[in-house]
């Protein structure tokens, strides 16, 4: 059977377990006018139906020296499914890259990395312009973060 689509009360745990994932099932059932044993059933429904992927916690980067923040336009030599799976599996391995996104329009992926300063970068653009099948690169520094994510607008 295909999981339910979530109902308004599904919403509201989603939300306030977004907005604190440590959030107790006492205070969570008060917050959406539930009482703990419905709560906590939906809750482990949510979970089981993959509609909470995880728990983790918000670590300042700053604060444990990674405040430097990159994307990279990466651009592959061809277009295969041979040459993006050598690219994602080395890719994958790179402690640095945060985020990576395979994208349409101008190159082939968008690669957010995160670390100390530039001498760092100089050091992991080595390694990336190595991947398999990357022929460009185009950098941007990020100068100032506008807005961090804040999660899914529930």
């Amino acid at each position: 059977m295909p999981p339910r689509a979530p109902d308004r009360i599904d919403c509201l745990i989603l939300k306030e377990l977004q907005s604190d994932g440590r959030l107790a099932n006492v205070e969570l059932a008060r917050r959406v006018n539930l009482s703990p044993s419905p709560c906590l059933e939906r809750v482990k429904r949510l979970e089981s139906e993959g509609y909470i992927a995880r728990y983790q916690a918000h670590l300042d980067a700053q604060r444990l020296n990674y405040g430097t923040t990159l994307f990279v336009e990466i651009t592959l030599d061809r277009t295969t499914s041979e040459v993006f799976a050598h690219f994602r599996d080395a890719l994958v391995d790179l402690p640095e890259v945060a985020e990576c996104h395979m994208v349409a329009g101008g190159f082939d992926y968008l690669v957010k990395l995160r670390m100390s300063g530039m001498d760092d970068y100089r050091r992991v653009l080595g390694r990336l312009v190595d991947l398999p099948g990357v022929a460009q690169t185009h950098t941007y520094t990020v100068i100032e973060q506008v807005k961090d994510d804040l999660g899914l607008p529930l």
